[in-house]
């Protein structure tokens, strides 16, 4: 099962897909939206084209674990992203995964303005294998 992970933002939306099997977790894209609509086409054309069948959209819960507006907008992005493509949709909560992604990018030696543009990714991507370590397909 091809599961698309998804690290919503206001004005880029980093995105990261399993293989096949749902074991391994790989870097895909980081979209430039300038709206909700935009994000939504991006995101929609994008699990069409991986023929996904799950999407997972990271939930930027508090620290306390508490949610706040920014989990709530996540939500409601999720919830209209199941409603346009008929794919089943879950949240995750998503703590620190830009930070992993920044360390990751720092620890390999690639250059600040070029981790920029991939942080995004990279955080869905560290989204996507906790999700997958804690949902193991069989």
């Amino acid at each position: 099962m091809r599961i698309l992970a998804v690290d919503w933002g206001m004005r880029r939306i980093g995105l990261a897909v399993s293989d096949p099997s749902g074991v391994i977790a790989s870097a895909l894209a980081t979209l430039r939206v300038t709206g909700r609509e935009e994000a939504l086409a991006g995101v929609s054309r994008v699990a069409a084209e991986q023929e996904v069948e799950r999407i997972v959209v990271g939930l930027p819960l508090l620290m306390s674990g508490a949610r706040g507006r920014a989990a709530e907008a996540a939500e409601a992005f999720a919830r209209a992203i199941a409603e346009r493509t008929g794919i089943a949709v879950d949240t995750y909560d998503e703590r620190l995964t830009s930070a992993l992604s920044q360390r990751r990018m720092h620890e390999i030696g690639m250059k600040p303005g070029r981790a920029k543009e991939r942080v995004d990714q990279g955080a869905a991507m560290a989204l996507l294998e906790s999700y997958l370590t804690r949902h193991p397909r069989r």
